[in-house]
């Protein structure tokens, strides 16, 4: 089969000498990307334009520049057009697939007809599907969820998930997420107590681990939050620069940031939505507890014992969070435990065959 997945930065990913950084839907499109050229497809990555050279081809995925569609900017929409159409023209797919949401994700479901090819979405936030986006993202959001409704084939990355899907009367299938193999062996000292990363976004709530960081002096923190948010990163940077326990980076590339996981202790989810967060599952190669506020995809980290999640109780967090820091004993069982979740639940050829299987 002939695949066309059109993602910002997923290129990135697949470039081990790339120093941009992006999130982890891109990355899980590139993962996805390789899986599936392994077996034998043919897979095309339409990227945005980023200055990137066009037409290189990493582990078998042709990457390909289709203009500066990622900004959401209406001209650079308009400019994008005509390139992303000549590509569908060029590799003639069979499925072209979205991970997350996008308004191009009802432009693709136009185009089908005069294409012929099938339209897969991928959910990457519980929130995309919940009935909320398109009051909180405007006309594009609404445009997105129409994109949803008419595609020929969508995926849920949790159980939540597709009982979500199932509230809209649309039909899933259940993929989980990929993983980034390593590269280098694992750090065998846990340097850091308390790890963050994420994007610079309000739903990631990055300023929720500062709070927690406040609250820990004796802790050694570290924080990687790439800037999208300009304004919030702002205000991140400045007061992170007043904690004398926080190191923060604002970019780190896909293959070093793996080592950043293996050092730390826990790994703290401050989001207050997710699918199965790429974090979670870096940080459990890394033999990393999960200390979540809110989020428990599925149940795994209790069922697990992964870690921790506070519901939504910060003061518990935070509680939790000092007394596990105390005992190495039962922070070292919470990194088995996340360990485990990661053998039993994800492995990257038995989600690959299940998305594949859901295309039938």
């Amino acid at each position: 089969m002939k695949f066309f997945f059109l993602s910002s930065n997923a290129h990135y990913a697949l470039d081990p000498e790339a120093t941009r950084v992006s999130g982890g839907a891109e990355l899980q499109v590139a993962l996805l990307s390789k899986e599936l050229a392994a077996l034998g497809h043919k897979v095309v990555i339409a990227g945005g334009d980023t200055g990137q050279q066009d037409e290189r081809v990493f582990d078998g995925v042709m990457t390909r520049n289709a203009g500066r569609f990622h900004t959401g900017e209406w001209l650079d929409t308009v400019k994008a057009f005509p390139k992303v159409t000549a590509l569908l023209v060029e590799y003639r797919p069979d499925h072209v697939a979205v991970l997350g949401w996008t308004a191009w994700l009802y432009i693709l479901a136009l185009l089908r007809p005069l294409f012929g090819y099938k339209l897969v979405f991928i959910c990457g936030l519980d929130t995309e599907i919940d009935g909320s986006f398109g009051r909180s993202h405007g006309w594009k959001g609404r445009l997105f969820e129409r994109g949803v409704a008419k595609s020929d084939f969508r995926f849920a990355m949790s159980e939540y998930q597709r009982e979500l899907f199932g509230r809209l009367n649309l039909s899933c299938g259940l993929y989980r997420n990929l993983i980034l193999p390593r590269v280098k062996s694992r750090a065998e000292r846990k340097e850091i107590d308390l790890l963050w990363v994420g994007r610079c976004q309000r739903i990631k709530r990055p300023l929720l681990f500062l709070d927690l960081v406040e609250q820990l002096p004796e802790v050694r923190c570290e924080m990687i939050c790439p800037s999208e948010d300009r304004v919030l990163w702002e205000e991140v940077a400045t007061r992170a620069a007043t904690l004398t326990n926080l190191t923060i980076h604002e970019r780190v590339p896909y293959h070093e940031i793996q080592k950043h996981y293996d050092r730390a202790w826990f790994l703290v989810s401050t989001s207050e939505a997710e699918g199965f967060p790429n974090v979670m599952i870096q940080a459990a190669q890394g033999g990393a507890g999960i200390l979540s506020l809110d989020l428990d995809p599925d149940g795994l980290i209790g069922t697990f014992k992964a870690g921790f999640c506070a519901n939504g109780d910060f003061d518990l967090l935070v509680e939790n969070t000092r007394r596990l820091l105390k005992n190495p004993q039962e922070a070292s069982r919470m990194g088995c435990g996340a360990g485990e979740m990661l053998r039993e639940w994800l492995d990257n050829g038995k989600n690959t065959q299940a998305f594949l299987e859901g295309l039938k």
